[in-house]
């Protein structure tokens, strides 16, 4: 499931006063299935709702029924008898992002596996329409939600709290104790990439990134500033430019911005993610700037396009899948009403990767043989 061009979550439901159409059109209930296997309403009840509690061989009786009748559970009437449905919400910050989609399969993953369906959309990095969608989200009654918030804590997860669905905050931590959260550790990640371009030389950098409100953007470039004060160096030599956005649009802003500054270009470049990479990456080369040998270039995800790009890109990676399967189970363990659920907050650790685009350029006495 996913959004409508306005951003608002979609999704679609089953209809039928009894269960659902069947295949010649008319209505098809609960009776006309219990009647076609033989078997009283409240066993096919049952294997509808409780399985376990039906003999095999009856319950495949009930199940053959159901395939040939086309019987469809009345959704609806189910989430009403439960006060909840079996679907969770999953909003993210940005659907194009490569990124979110890989966290997204972990999520249907699980979900999957434990018969929830995923109703997926995103904030477009604008905490009030972050609101508006957490809003129908709860009119729709999911279980409970994954939320990347654009904020620190996302000003709708509270509301959602209150009444009684479970919230587990995705790609960013918490610091509260009675919230789950999976995230990745951010600071560390800018850190890695600074050091990386600082080991292999580079004394002026750039550094791109999206909207400052976003806390993947402040962390990374706090782990930034941390690699430049532990190689002794200041402020002063990282040049920072700000976009709006965190795309590959935006990243070609930032690189123009640089290029018709009239200031020399930066000797490497960390974006705050891969798509802003990109962007400058294509920039810069339509410019006719050599990359890695007049700037070196590093973003943050490791998405699938950055080892194919035309210089393939350095990164920082991140666990994406892994992210969504973990939160996921957070937060069905969560919804699970048996009482035994303990809040976690998970933190992984990001791994650096290094291409062509950050290598250093051998020296041409060097690369001639002897």
């Amino acid at each position: 499931m996913s959004t409508d061009d306005t951003g608002r979550p979609r999704t679609s439901t089953a209809t039928g006063a009894g269960g659902g159409n069947g295949g010649n059109g008319g209505t098809v209930g609960i009776k006309q299935v219990a009647a076609h296997a033989g078997v009283s309403p409240g066993t096919v009840s049952n294997v509808l709702n409780r399985p376990e509690r039906v003999a095999a061989a009856t319950r495949a009786r009930v199940e053959q029924a159901i395939v040939e009748l086309g019987f469809v559970r009345n959704g609806s009437a189910s989430t009403l008898r439960a006060g909840h449905s079996s679907t969770i919400g999953l909003m993210v910050l940005d659907l194009a992002n490569p990124f979110f989609t890989d966290v997204a399969r972990g999520v249907e993953d699980v979900a999957s596996e434990r018969g929830y369906a995923v109703i997926l959309s995103s904030s477009g990095e604008s905490g009030e329409r972050e609101q508006r969608n957490l809003r129908v989200l709860a009119e729709q009654r999911v279980r409970g939600v994954l939320l990347t918030p654009v904020g620190d804590e996302g000003d709708g997860a509270d509301g959602l709290r209150d009444r009684g669905v479970p919230v587990v905050l995705l790609d960013h931590p918490t610091p509260r104790a009675n919230q789950c959260s999976v995230a990745v550790d951010d600071v560390a990640g800018g850190e890695l990439a600074v050091t990386h371009l600082l080991e292999d030389g580079a004394r002026t950098l750039g550094f791109v990134t999206g909207p400052a409100g976003l806390r993947q953007c402040a962390d990374r470039r706090r782990g930034a500033l941390r690699a430049l004060r532990s190689a002794g160096l200041g402020r002063d030599v990282l040049r920072e430019v700000s976009v709006g956005a965190m795309n590959a649009r935006a990243g070609q802003e930032a690189a123009r911005r640089l290029l018709d500054s009239g200031a020399p270009l930066p000797e490497a470049i960390f974006c705050a993610n891969d798509l802003l990479a990109l962007g400058v990456l294509r920039v810069l080369l339509q410019a006719g700037v050599k990359v890695p040998a007049d700037v070196a270039l590093i973003g943050y995800d490791d998405i699938e396009f950055s080892a194919a790009a035309a210089v393939p890109l350095s990164s920082v990676r991140q666990p994406t899948y892994q992210l969504g399967r973990i939160a996921t189970e957070l937060l069905l363990e969560e919804c699970d009403e048996s009482g035994g659920h303990a809040h976690q907050q998970v933190m992984f650790q990001p791994e650096l990767v290094v291409r062509e685009s950050s290598r250093p350029v051998p020296d041409d006495r060097e690369s001639k043989p002897a």
